[in-house]
């Protein structure tokens, strides 16, 4: 019986199919299934390899294995391993494409009436690719990092030293283009990410977590003559002192570190901790407390909080004296203080509230002289760059009212800058103590 010229597109796939000797086909099936186990292995060891913690990769250092060295050697060229990974996942996976597209070719041929059914296995290849290739290894190499990168280890070396030459040439090109994209990015000014902050949050974020993301934003900003406490405000004890009188000192201070200076407080001997006298409070007033004083830490003023910080956490200290370019004490800096740039103010049982500032209505302050504009602007609710223009070198308000006056001004007298009027409510022959501020309106 003689077959019709043209049958049934489902015939006539099944025709050619019976056509196709079994071996051609059964090699086909098996080099497909191979691919797909060689793009499981692939995408898996990706997520293995870097997902491995510091203690596992202590473990291989200690049981000395060679899949374990293995492991470690590629780990020292990240990138490396990267490449080659990305290289032999895209090399399989077209493979994958390409065989799939040959025998579906020989299958239902390249006539266009047949491109439905070569639309229909290209989806199925896709789908088998992501899901058996990507998703099902990937998870279980999350779950079993250790077993799946020890296993993948060895071939993966021998990949790595294969492909170097490919590796080399596809980092360079990254490289290349991560440096044009870094140069010719566009810096964000801060002022820029405080607006973008304030477009950002919502309604359900509250006020204090705006206050500690702004300090977020600002930290790197900050010097630390910014955020020092003055010399004038420095608890210190003279090295002179017989214990008794250290001992009264300490108990009216309520601090658990102090400076001791020689003459003057720009002569830092070093600095006592309170711990360190615990051992020592039934001695008599010969007790040579001086031996307790450990090193201070200077830093200058200029120095950023961000950088403090990180000096803080290496050097094992909470405290910094801050320095001029003379080489005298200018402050005194603490590891509260640069907290409280982020999180605001931290009062405890020895901190008096009512210090800083008296609000006495919505528009209208009073400020102690000495406070910090840093610190005066966060209160008002102002940005610093507000008084960029007037203060100088001054970081105190008292000091920005001294540089907008240019001189000692007397009780009562009025100070004007853009939207606040100044008041003077008390003075000294030597600074302002205190001001009170009125804010007007913006217009």
């Amino acid at each position: 019986m003689d077959i019709p010229e043209d049958p049934e597109p489902s015939l006539a796939l099944l025709l050619q199919i019976a056509e196709l000797s079994s071996p051609y086909i059964a090699i086909n099936v098996v080099a497909f299934v191979v691919l797909i186990f060689l793009s499981a292995m692939i995408s898996g060891s990706e997520v293995a390899f870097f997902s491995l913690d510091s203690n596992q990769l202590a473990d291989f250092e200690k049981e000395s294995s060679p899949s374990g060295q293995a492991i470690l050697r590629l780990l020292e060229r990240k990138r490396h391993l990267l490449a080659t990974i990305l290289i032999m996942n895209n090399m399989v996976n077209i493979a994958i494409v390409t065989l799939s597209t040959f025998f579906t070719w020989s299958l239902v041929g390249s006539k266009t009436t047949e491109g439905k059914v070569v639309v229909v296995l290209s989806a199925v290849v896709t789908f088998v690719i992501l899901f058996f290739g990507e998703v099902v290894p990937k998870n279980f190499a999350n779950q079993h990092n250790v077993k799946f990168a020890k296993t993948t280890a060895k071939p993966l070396l021998a990949l790595e030293r294969l492909l170097r030459p490919f590796s080399w040439l596809l980092i360079s090109v990254t490289n290349l283009i991560e440096r044009n994209v870094e140069k010719k990015g566009r810096n964000i000014t801060v002022d820029e990410l405080n607006q973008a902050l304030e477009i950002t949050t919502g309604d359900d974020t509250t006020e204090e977590e705006k206050g500690i993301l702004k300090g977020i934003v600002n930290f790197s900003t900050l010097s630390v003559r910014q955020v020092m406490k003055s010399r004038m405000d420095i608890t210190a004890v003279d090295v002179e002192l017989d214990f008794h009188e250290l001992m009264d000192k300490i108990n009216k201070s309520g601090y658990s570190r102090i400076p001791a200076y020689k003459e003057t407080i720009d002569k830092i001997e070093g600095v006592l901790y309170i711990k360190d006298l615990i051992s020592h409070i039934d001695k008599d007033d010969t007790f040579a407390w001086q031996t307790l004083l450990r090193p201070g830490f200077f830093v200058p003023e200029n120095k950023k909080v961000d950088a403090l910080l990180k000096d803080f956490q290496e050097q094992r200290v909470h405290m910094a004296i801050v320095v001029d370019e003379y080489g005298g004490t200018s402050g005194l800096i603490t590891l509260e203080d640069i907290i409280e740039e982020i999180v605001g103010e931290i009062n405890d049982e020895f901190d008096d509230e009512d210090i800083a500032f008296n609000k006495l209505d919505n528009s209208t302050f009073v400020f102690e002289g000495k406070t910090s504009l840093n610190d005066f602007c966060k209160i008002i609710g102002v940005e610093p760059s507000e008084f960029d223009s007037v203060k100088g070198e001054s970081e105190s308000l008292g000091g920005l009212l001294l540089e907008i006056s240019s001189k000692m001004p007397r009780a009562g007298e009025k100070i004007e800058f853009g939207r606040f009027l100044f008041t003077i409510v008390a003075v000294d022959l030597r600074r302002i103590k205190r001001v009170r501020v009125l804010i007007r309106p913006q217009t």
